[in-house]
């Protein structure tokens, strides 16, 4: 009986709650945390420009209130911002289709997934001239079938 309840009191004693370090900022280094920091405290918003030759329409997020955002070249923007230098805006009832405005470009319509050269107006796919097929069972229209 002794040795049970001292195996029981160190079988509480190990499962006891442990303080729980807190897991801090992820992903950047403790320089630029820092620097992120200095700048979230000044109220100073960083601007990036989305620099390179082609633009891709990563993603789109519609919210149940109405904001949204599109992910340009992997960057995460709001609609209708301009502080990188590029303006998008989600095609109305095309969740899934954005225009994209560059600086003086000419506006480019793209559809999730598909890329466009700035200097060619060449658009990608992504599919590489192939193609996607999907194969759909025939939709029973209401016919029973009879057993023989």
């Amino acid at each position: 009986m002794g040795r049970a309840l001292v195996l029981l009191l160190l079988l509480a004693a190990s499962a006891a709650p442990r303080a729980a370090e807190p897991l801090g900022r992820l992903f950047f280094t403790p320089e630029r945390r820092a620097m992120l920091e200095r700048q979230r405290q000044a109220g100073i918003l960083e601007t990036e420009t989305l620099e390179g030759t082609t633009l891709r329409l990563d993603g789109v997020v519609v919210r149940s209130g109405g904001r949204r955002t599109v992910w340009i070249n992997g960057r995460p923007q709001h609609e209708n911002e301009t502080a990188t230098g590029v303006g998008a805006a989600v095609a109305p009832g095309q969740p899934g289709r954005a225009r994209i405005v560059a600086g003086d470009e000419a506006a480019a319509d793209l559809d999730v997934g598909v890329s466009i050269d700035r200097t060619t107006r060449e658009r990608d796919d992504g599919i590489a001239g192939g193609r996607i097929q999907v194969h759909r069972p025939p939709a029973d229209r209401g016919r029973s079938r009879q057993a023989p």
